[in-house]
This record gives C-alpha cells, structure tokens and sequence, in this order.
C-alpha cells in the first residue's frame, strides 16, 4: 500500500467512493424517473404542488437534465476517485465538488425569496427532506471537502505521484 492511499482516510473513501455517488443516483432517479415527485418535494406551497402535478415541457427537460448531470456527477466521482489513490487527485475533485456545493446553495436562492432567507437557510428544524438534501447536506460536505481541512492528513501535494 502507497503513503497515499494510506493519506486518504478511510472515512474519506467509503463516503466518497460509495455513499455520495449513491445519493447523487437517488437524486437521478428522482429527477429523471419520478420528476412529479421531485417537484412535489421542493415546492413550498399549495399552489407550488398544484403546478408540480403538470409541469410544462421546459420543466420535465430540465429536471431530465439534472437527472443526467447528477448520473455524471456519481460515476465521475466514484470511478476518478477509486482509480486514484493519489492525494492531489483526491482534493482537486473534491475542490471542484465544493465550487458545486456552493452552486447548489445558490440553487436555493428562489426557495429563501419565497419563504424567508431564515427558514431555508438557518432554521434547519422546519427542513423538509429536500432542504436537509440541498442545505444541510450542501453545508456539511462543504466543510469536509476543503484541501485545507483539519480531517485531511497533512501531506506534500507536490510530491511525485
């Protein structure tokens, strides 16, 4: 076994090897297959899931979009990063993750206009499943996919890989 593949916790790897790429093909599974239930769960009022039961064409073509882009995002993730055991590989897609993290906050933005920066952003006791999957979830991975975190062993990434 190489110093870097012992660099790389092994925490690290089962959640970003296997649960992460997992929960992104849930998320395209729900967007692409059951798009009427992915809107039901992120709209926030009764005439919200009205339109969600008949979303126009625009809509389903996004939300199949999405559903594609969060396939790439689980096989990108899982398949980069079980066939490197290398520390820099490591935190350069896992930076990339985390400018996406942010994105997906921004993504948020709409929601907090409608029903209060607070209660989509801070208030994370009246989160629905969709708010603790695209906020608290989006905060989290944030703070462990920093190069610089504290859970990362510090080690030299310009060593020859």
């Amino acid at each position: 076994m190489s110093l870097d593949q012992l660099a790389i916790p092994w925490a690290y790897r089962l959640f970003f090897l296997y649960i992460e790429p997992i929960s992104a093909v849930v998320g395209a599974f729900y967007a692409g297959l059951k798009p009427i239930d992915y809107l039901t769960y992120l709209a926030s009022s009764e005439a919200a899931i009205t339109v969600s039961r008949n979303p126009p064409t625009p809509t389903l073509m996004s939300l199949y979009q999405l559903s594609n882009l969060y396939l790439l995002f689980a096989l990108n993730e899982h398949l980069v990063l079980s066939a490197s055991t290398s520390v820099q590989t490591w935190r350069a897609l896992l930076f990339c993750l985390l400018v996406a993290d942010f994105g997906h906050l921004a993504s948020m933005i709409p929601l907090a206009r409608e029903k209060g920066f607070a209660n989509v952003f801070l208030h994370f006791w009246k989160w629905n499943a969709m708010e603790w999957g695209s906020v608290g979830t989006q905060i989290g991975l944030s703070q462990v996919r920093q190069p610089d975190s504290e859970s990362w062993p510090s080690c030299d990434l310009h060593a020859s890989t």
